[in-house]
């Protein structure tokens, strides 16, 4: 019996030693590698460089107060249409003290200056009729009259314009009254009824009572980095991409490149604009965020390969054909345009060959992590 169970051990041991022996075989023999194929497409390849930043209004006036005061009313909002001379506001004058108490000043003088005149224009007037004085002494009496009347219409005119904001003269038109200098839509209503305004002069850009801007006519203004500035050229297309208007591509035509760059977190940038052509499906705002394409160059339906499958050696470009089943081929193909991930092929390739890929296990791996 004990020499059974020793037999029985020893096969046992045997076995398993031959076991091990083979495991170890089969893991230290080195796999064949598979690679995947790839086939050459016809696409249309595109050169480009980005550029980031907003579409504006090419329009945008800001509309300032003509006299200081308070916004009395407000009759537009935010987005509405408005006509070259509409009114956008009235202000209410709040006269200031000293130049108040100037004008009326002036306009007593004005009228104690014309009762004396008039006085001696009378008396020089009937002593004029009776021949005792000259013409030319009667004249300059008449013309000091006539000119202290010209002064206190004068006087009463300016103290009207500092109490009310018009005068006599005038008529209808008067500085209390805003309005649009441009047809487009109010952007933006930066006061409300009851606010002081300040009026625009030489030494004051003045108070905003409104924008107003042509949304009819939007440039793309963004930037562009020195190393890619010296590619562009005005009359170039742009395809834009704007942020608030998913899965629409709008394009553009590049009108104006700065000659001046300026630095920006270390990099000089240089501003670019474009004219944007817009949609009648899709209304675009002022300040809308976008990235331009600038299209370099671009070949339409070629043959093309991605660019990963290529080999460079001495200046040559290089792929490996498929000649039968995992069987490859280098071969030398000259090259044309690239966009980063598809070059185009010139020579060397037909549309119906076999390309080497990556090795299966790491286009697997690749699609695992994805």
């Amino acid at each position: 019996m004990k020499k059974i169970i020793k037999i029985v051990l020893g096969v046992a041991l045997l076995g398993v030693f031959i076991w091990t022996l083979y495991f170890l075989y089969q893991k230290s023999e080195t796999k064949p590698v598979v690679y995947k194929i790839e086939k050459p497409e016809v696409a249309t390849i595109i050169k480009k460089t980005v550029a980031t930043g907003a579409v504006v209004p090419r329009k945008e006036i800001a509309i300032k107060a003509k006299v200081s005061g308070i916004i009395e009313k407000i009759y537009v909002e935010a987005g509405t249409y408005i006509k070259e001379g509409e009114v956008i506001a009235r202000v209410k004058i709040i006269p200031d003290m000293v130049n108040l108490n100037n004008a009326e000043s002036r306009v007593n003088r004005a009228k104690i200056t014309l009762e004396n005149i008039k006085k001696e224009y009378n008396r020089s007037k009937q002593l004029f009729d009776s021949k005792v004085i000259p013409e030319s002494e009667y004249q300059t009496v008449q013309t000091n009259y006539e000119t202290a009347i010209e002064e206190l219409d004068a006087a009463e005119n300016n103290l009207a314009l500092i109490k009310e904001g018009s005068n006599k003269k005038m008529g209808s038109i008067t500085n209390t009254m805003v309005r649009s200098t441009i047809t487009g839509m109010v952007l933006d209503v930066p006061v409300k009824e009851g606010n002081s305004v300040i009026e625009s002069n030489t030494f004051n850009e003045g108070t905003t009572i409104a924008s107003v801007a042509d949304m009819g006519e939007m440039v793309f203004e963004g930037k562009v980095d020195e190393s890619e500035v010296g590619k562009i050229k005005t009359g170039m297309d742009l395809i834009l991409k704007i942020g608030a208007i998913e899965n629409k591509d709008f394009k553009a035509k590049l009108e104006y490149i700065a000659p001046k760059g300026i630095e920006e977190n270390g990099a000089i940038q240089f501003q670019i604009k474009a004219a944007v052509v817009l949609e009648k499906d899709h209304f675009i705002r002022a300040g809308y965020s976008a990235n331009a394409d600038i299209v370099l160059d671009r070949r339409d339906s070629v043959l093309a390969v991605k660019e990963s499958l290529l080999t460079i050696s001495n200046d040559s470009s290089f792929v490996e054909i498929e000649t039968s089943a995992q069987v490859f081929e280098k071969r030398q193909v000259k090259t044309g345009l690239s966009d980063g991930i598809n070059i185009e092929i010139l020579e060397g390739l037909k549309a119906e060959e076999k390309l080497k890929g990556l090795p299966e296990a790491e286009v697997n791996m690749i699609n695992s992590d994805q």
